[in-house]
């Protein structure tokens, strides 16, 4: 059972955990494990059995793949409070991606067979947890429109938005994020040259400002601006 304050008032910044009933809120606590990873641990890997539903406390998942030559994609960086790990939860089939901690990582852990086994009691709670994958499902759908249509500095923008507003799943929007270059290149699938030149252009206009490893936003209509293609 989960008991600190702190955690259970992080998770209510989220938008899903939020709009919960306080009851489905409070089982949903009394359930939860807290979990710690180390550096670069493994949570699971594509193919591996549920094992329930997580949530992001501290530091950050990185969710992805690993071809056999090593070459990595990564798919979205999971951040506080963030949930994730609810298409096994609905199918029951075996993980899709690989899940790996990005720095030190907390983790609240409800198992996949307590949760199961509240959903059987009270099946209208599906539809709840139905809302969590359809905004993953919306956002994927989004992204993969965006790989198609857009040139890399209108998708490298609208993603930086994205991001800062949680992808739609925070009550109040970031303006700086904890994010490595590298990282980013490797969510859009460019080189980290290009990223790096677009990130320079964006600076030099005055949308944001670079640090080591983080990016401001100073002004998201500048940002908002870039997203949409306008000078």
């Amino acid at each position: 059972m989960i008991e600190s304050k702190h955690h259970r008032d992080l998770l209510l910044t989220g938008q899903w955990f939020s709009l919960l009933p306080a009851a489905l809120q409070d089982e949903l606590l009394a359930m939860a494990q807290l979990r710690r990873l180390e550096p670069g641990q493994r949570l699971f890997r594509r193919g591996d059995p549920p094992c329930g539903l997580y949530a992001v406390l501290e530091g950050a998942i990185r969710v992805g793949s690993i071809s056999e030559s090593g070459k990595e994609a990564l798919l979205v960086l999971v951040e506080p409070p963030h949930w994730f790990g609810e298409i096994s939860l609905f199918d029951g089939q075996p993980r899709t991606h690989d899940a790996f901690a990005d720095g030190q990582v907390t983790l609240l852990h409800l198992p996949q067979a307590p949760l199961l086994a509240l959903l059987e009691r009270q099946p209208s709670h599906w539809r709840d947890f139905a809302l969590l994958m359809s905004q993953k499902l919306r956002l994927a759908f989004i992204a993969l429109e965006e790989m198609s249509l857009l040139p890399a500095p209108q998708r490298l923008a609208r993603r930086l938005l994205m991001i800062a507003e949680g992808y739609g799943g925070l009550s109040v929007r970031r303006r700086s994020i904890h994010l490595a270059q590298e990282q980013l290149a490797l969510m859009l699938s460019i080189s980290r040259q290009t990223t790096n030149q677009i990130l320079k252009e964006l600076e030099a206009q005055g949308a944001v400002h670079l640090n080591y490893g983080e990016i401001e936003i100073l002004d998201p209509e500048l940002l908002k601006r870039a997203a949409q293609g306008k000078p």
